[in-house]
């Protein structure tokens, strides 16, 4: 990389604008920024550089583009489709920008650095009693940025919505160096084109964002957690319709199939809590400012299909409750490099797409381990495959037809990243993908951001390598 003069130029103008502490071009350094969460998409990067402000974005940005190297934007790398792995170009790591504004406890909202962690953000507003509305199994690493760039859902999205949702108000960088956006403004403004719907969900596609106001809400005084077992998918599903119904105060509905329930027990070595198992198991939270013990027994009082249930309303019954959901991903990951795949189905058809991923999953691989679970409300379903090797892709290629088949989304939370991107052309019309191409085009000319992204006629997995079978 040194040998190479223009890489040795590039170095030394990032240096000069950021401090030379923060350019990483030593592999070892670099390697943390190189791979994704699951260890199955890698890349190299041609340098890291890790700004702080908003000007040193605009620096770092013209900078590269002087030197025609394309920028990968990144916050805490836990994304799953290598949405955020280099393929040979500068990787702008976020998070140094992870400053915490004061919280306006009149308009509900925090102003925050994109680089800043959901759980940085969810003790610095606590005091308050406010808090995010999202929030994630990952909240230790994931940044504010990052979820903007993929519109995340959570577990809260039944209650609250997804990212998307949450933007008061917007700070970005344009390829350009350009500075757009605002910070400080009222909760409400419809003067014309709004900036954080074009970028919610964009991937660091067209801008690269370095502030956020976020809305918050009410952290609730009392929580009532349930486990609840279910003969089936399709009770889940008709569970879930009425308990949307019943429970004014529902925060969280979350889908657990049989073999992640038996997965993560055993690696947690908790006890099972089902003694007759569970084909289908849902975690059901309501939040208020007053118990809902009452409401949630009643509302799963007689439900079709219900076998059995669980109630916590204090802090160690409820986590070990929730630790059925949110260990699942480590359990997995400690069986090898997953395939994961994000995907959306219509409710009507969920129970059908589920009950055929087994034999499909079955018929490539007969020996993979099947994992299902995911956000039941709004049909989002995280399938994750332990078995095939990192660079079998007929798995993946498999369940996102079924999905098609459907009428499903291929991403419902995780991005298209650089491993979806071929797929984008099944997902959208033509006359969607133009629309894409056309902002795209107008807001970064050059194509310098996330070369190869959510690009269908881009360079898929161009530079991306993948694991052998034993990780490596």
């Amino acid at each position: 990389m040194h040998e190479d003069p223009d890489h040795a130029a590039l170095a030394g103008d990032l240096a000069r604008i950021v401090g030379p502490d923060h350019v990483l071009a030593d592999p070892a350094l670099r390697a943390g920024y190189e791979t994704d969460w699951t260890g199955r998409h890698r890349g190299q990067a041609l340098l890291v550089v890790r700004p702080a402000t908003s000007a040193e974005v605009g620096a770092v940005l013209r900078a590269c583009a002087a030197h025609a190297v394309g920028v990968v934007p990144q916050g805490g790398n836990t994304g799953l489709v290598a949405g955020a792995t280099p393929a040979g170009e500068v990787v702008l790591s976020t998070t140094r920008i992870d400053q915490l504004g004061p919280v306006d406890e009149l308009a509900g909202a925090v102003t925050v650095g994109a680089g800043a962690t959901l759980e940085a953000v969810q003790a610095h507003t606590a005091p308050s009693g406010l808090t995010p509305a999202v929030d994630l199994a990952a909240r230790g690493s994931a940044t504010i940025g990052g979820m903007v760039a993929t519109d995340a859902g959570g577990i809260h999205v039944v209650r609250h919505g997804s990212m998307r949702r949450q933007i008061l108000g917007i700070e970005a960088v344009l390829a350009d160096g350009t500075c757009v956006g605002r910070v400080d403004g009222p909760a409400r403004d419809s003067a014309g084109i709004h900036l954080p719907s074009i970028l919610a969900g964009s991937e660091g596609t067209l801008a690269v964002v370095t502030r956020v106001r976020l809305r918050l809400v009410p952290a609730w005084r009392f929580r009532v957690t349930a486990l609840v077992a279910y003969d089936g998918i399709d009770a889940a599903v008709a569970a879930t319709a009425t308990l949307r119904r019943r429970l004014p105060d529902l925060d969280a509905i979350e889908l657990v199939d049989e073999a992640s329930l038996a997965l993560v027990g055993e690696h947690g070595r908790l006890p099972a809590p089902f003694r007759d198992g569970s084909p289908a198991t849902l975690l059901v939270e309501t939040a208020a400012d007053r118990s809902t013990v009452d409401d949630l027994a009643s509302a799963l009082d007689g439900l079709a299909g219900t076998r059995d249930a669980l109630l916590a309303d204090d802090g160690p019954g409820r986590r070990r409750l929730w630790a059925f959901r949110e260990d699942l991903t480590e359990a997995i990951a400690a069986g090898g490099v997953p395939h994961k795949l994000d995907v959306g189905l219509p409710l009507a058809r969920l129970g059908s797409f589920v009950g055929a991923l087994g034999p499909l999953v079955g018929g490539i691989d007969p020996s993979a381990r099947l994992f299902v679970f995911g956000h039941l409300a709004e049909g989002n379903l995280h399938v994750n495959v332990l078995g095939p090797a990192p660079d079998d892709d007929r798995v993946d290629d498999a369940v996102l037809e079924l999905v098609v088949e459907h009428g499903g989304a291929i991403s419902a939370e995780h991005g298209i990243g650089r491993a979806k991107a071929r797929w984008l052309s099944r997902a959208r019309s033509a006359g969607e993908l133009a629309i894409q191409a056309a902002i795209k085009h107008a807001l970064d000319p050059g194509g310098l951001l996330n070369p190869g992204v959510l690009d269908p006629a881009g360079q898929h997995g161009e530079g991306i390598e993948r694991p052998g079978p034993d990780g490596h």
